[in-house]
């Protein structure tokens, strides 16, 4: 049997073909060879003829599904919006990709699975991402590249720059251009929340939780944490608890408390919430670190429902001996797991002003081991609905959607050196689960896309090669007619446009958008001329 080698081939001007064979032959091995259109693989024989690769297809893309979510973004005009809120130090009279593109491509980057800024220096030639961003395919219009997207998140701009040190002023006004962005986009992303509810809920569960963001550079106040054993950032999220849509996230030192800044991120979000749900019950749920006394008496004096994980203790332990007992001998006595709860009123920490009802869960094990858990609620109902139909209901959501910020979007590769730089770019992912949760609820009757993280459906709607075509009319994206993914891609298209249609625009069309487009067959966006802002 003959043994099967990768050989790299360049084509002459006579058109002759001469091969290199080798083991590690690379594409860059050949560059001297010609163009990247004349370079060949051979990979191996087939009877006579030769399995033969070279890159001169034109513009083929490799992301079309993504034109279903921007379909979603750009008709409710969410990034156009979340765009125009964006303070912009930069001079504008020579801004080229103006904050609106430029917070496009760095969205649609993650959605696409690129993380990294410097991957923006091969997308930005990309017919796919330029379309994206509302520039029509052209190799010698680009769009931004990756140092000018690292500049963007450090609100840099060269303004002042021929004036004395002593005489500038830039430097405060783009470390405030940096705050109010981060304040800004999470009000926005309230918001959003709001605004996409086709019927108007009448419980709202705002879910909070701190996760650890691991850091390996000498990020900004990326500090080491005792417990998680390593050099991290601490962010701290807010959910929905029904839908799992973001509320906020603020970046926080490494050694930040679980609760710190809570109380500000609820004061954002509950006033908004009652003033567009004026019969609305708010409960917040939270986990142990967020079981603080200041927290219990801002819910208290807002009327705010609240059921929180609260820490064994001796006290609570003397309490729930006898039930613990009794779970032990059922168990033991039908040899299979038991649990029962048990309400403590009257419980009043040493830090409290007043008692407070506490909800425990006594069980055994289906290991066999003793399990006590305890949460501190004002909750009125039963202590197994407060257990078991609320409190361990946030095991979905916000792990979920934790989940898929680190796993979907790369939440955790943060990797500016300055703390606000760091900020901005969490926030850019973050609006991308918002952009990506809202597809999911467009396509709620689409299992392949509700049912399942952004990581599983990436490469079985969005990952999909077409040839790109521009005429003066249209942008065409052919995709292969042997695709799989075929009808779930129209059903997609046509839940995208209900759900659209349903909502119409969130806010006016801004004046240097053009019309929307349609995703249905046979249509594709306008072609967009790219022009600087004046």
């Amino acid at each position: 049997m003959s043994q099967t080698v990768c050989q790299t081939a360049s084509v002459d001007q006579t058109g002759e073909l001469s091969q290199a064979v080798g083991h590690n032959t690379t594409i860059g091995d050949e560059a001297n060879a010609g163009t990247d259109a004349a370079r060949q693989l051979v990979l191996w024989e087939l009877g006579r003829q030769q399995v033969t690769v070279d890159f001169s297809a034109g513009n083929i893309v490799t992301d079309t599904g993504l034109l279903a979510v921007r379909k979603l973004d750009r008709e409710l005009g969410i990034l156009a919006e979340a765009a125009s809120r964006l303070a912009d130090p930069r001079s504008q009279k020579f801004v080229i990709h103006d904050a609106e593109r430029v917070l496009v491509q760095q969205v649609y980057q993650l959605l696409g699975g690129y993380f990294d800024a410097n991957d923006a220096d091969v997308l930005r030639h990309d017919p796919l991402f330029q379309t994206l961003a509302e520039r029509t395919p052209d190799v010698n219009n680009p769009l931004a590249s990756g140092s000018t997207l690292s500049r963007f998140k450090y609100a840099y701009t060269r303004r002042q720059a021929k004036l004395p040190v002593e005489e500038r002023t830039i430097e405060s006004e783009c470390q405030a251009a940096k705050c109010q962005r981060i304040r800004q986009l999470n009000q926005f992303l309230v918001e959003l929340f709001i605004k996409t509810r086709r019927t108007p809920p009448k419980r709202v569960f705002i879910d909070l939780d701190a996760t650890d963001d691991q850091t390996h550079g000498a990020q900004q106040l990326a500090l080491f944490h005792g417990y998680y054993e390593q050099h991290q950032y601490l962010p701290l999220l807010a959910f929905d608890g029904e839908s799992g849509f973001p509320l906020a996230a603020w970046l926080r030192p490494g050694t930040a408390h679980a609760s710190w800044g809570a109380i500000d991120v609820l004061k954002d979000i509950v006033p908004a919430l009652r003033a567009a749900f004026p019969d609305i019950e708010i409960v917040f749920r939270a986990d142990t670190g967020f079981a603080m006394p200041e927290i219990y008496e801002y819910a208290e004096a807002e009327n705010l429902k609240y059921v929180i994980g609260y820490a064994t203790n001796a006290k609570l332990v003397r309490e729930t001996e006898l039930l613990q007992n009794y779970v032990q001998a059922i168990a033991s006595l039908y040899d299979e797991p038991c649990g029962r709860f048990q309400e403590i009123r009257g419980y009043q920490a040493d830090s409290w002003d007043r008692s407070r009802r506490i909800i425990a869960k006594c069980e055994i094990t289906a290991a066999g081991g003793p399990n006590r858990r305890f949460v501190v609620t004002n909750l009125n109902d039963s202590p197994g609905v407060v257990y078991h139909g609320c409190y361990v209901q946030r095991g979905h959501y916000p792990e979920r959607g934790i989940q898929e910020l680190k796993h979907g979007l790369a939440m955790d590769r943060l990797s500016s050196h300055r703390f606000l730089a760091n900020a901005f770019t969490l926030q850019c992912h973050v609006l991308a689960l918002a952009i990506w949760t809202l597809f999911r609820e467009a396509n709620a009757n689409n299992a392949e896309i509700a049912r399942h993280q952004l990581a599983s459906v990436r490469p079985l709607v969005f990952k999909v090669g077409a040839l790109v075509e521009s005429s003066v009319r249209r942008v065409w994206f052919h995709l292969s007619s042997t695709w799989p993914g075929r009808d779930l891609f129209t059903r997609v298209c046509s839940a995208v446009n209900e759900f659209t249609h349903t909502l119409g625009r969130l806010w006016p069309l801004r004046p240097h958008l053009p019309s929307t487009w349609s995703l249905t067959s046979g249509t594709s966006p306008p072609a967009v001329a790219s022009q600087p802002i004046k």
